[in-house]
């Protein structure tokens, strides 16, 4: 058998980590944190055990990062739904809406994220968490900020003290009054972005988290057939 090529290992990487991640939400939707394990994730992304520590340092670090896939790719469509729009008002308004609808639509895991983020070690600096920072810096710069270094920080902490206001246990606030309060600190119309009225019209959120992870990129041709073993990167030798 002929050695794979360097792309077709890096595509074959890139998958591994993706069906990482997307299992570590399902499970962690359908399970709650403490009762997943990182060999159940491995298990449900039909990984090698092992192949999970490649890519991750524990359990929190690779829940976290799917958390931050979850908001980065939820914030994109947000902001690239029909009809698209370059308004910096409406954009904020969206991004706002965005935010605060997975704390109403995954409770679970946003609390379980914002409990992360109390650990000692914090963010984990990952490609997903910096995808979310680009996106949110891109939003407060489009709204009209002169100062995007000091202004961004502001919205992602009021962002983030809105989202564990909405899922405190026994002591929730509304998600309406949130939105109000962080409309008008940003001057934005109530009938901008979407509405929890037009939310409420929308019914149930999906339970399908697969489109938040490209596991099957079909703009490429798929690598060949081999031994499922091989569906791992190699590692470093210890030489």
């Amino acid at each position: 058998m002929s050695p794979r090529s360097a792309s077709v290992n890096e595509e074959l990487r890139r998958r591994s980590r993706e069906r990482l991640l997307q299992a570590a939400l399902e499970l962690v939707s359908e399970r709650g944190y403490e009762a997943t394990t990182l060999g159940d994730i491995a298990d449900r992304a039909g990984s090698a055990r092992g192949l999970v520590s490649y890519y991750f340092p524990g359990k929190r670090q690779l829940v976290q990062s799917a958390v931050h896939r979850l908001m980065h790719r939820t914030l994109e469509e947000a902001l690239e739904r029909e009809p698209r729009t370059d308004d910096g008002r409406e954009r904020m308004a969206r991004a706002i809406d965005a935010i605060l609808g997975l704390a109403h639509d995954r409770p679970v895991l946003m609390r379980q994220h914002m409990a992360g983020l109390l650990q000692g070690e914090g963010f984990v600096q990952c490609p997903e968490q910096r995808r979310l920072s680009e996106l949110l810096g891109q939003t407060i710069a489009r709204y009209g900020s002169g100062n995007v270094p000091s202004d961004y920080p502001m919205l992602r902490a009021l962002l983030m003290g809105a989202v564990y206001s909405a899922l405190v246990p026994g002591v929730p606030m509304p998600i309406p009054v949130l939105r109000t309060e962080l409309f008008e600190r940003y001057g934005l119309d109530w009938e901008l972005g979407i509405p929890p009225e037009a939310r409420a019209r929308a019914g149930t959120p999906e339970t399908d988290l697969s489109r938040f992870f490209a596991t099957d990129d079909r703009s490429t041709p798929p690598p060949p057939a081999e031994d499922p073993a091989d569906d791992r990167p190699t590692e470093p030798s210890d030489a």
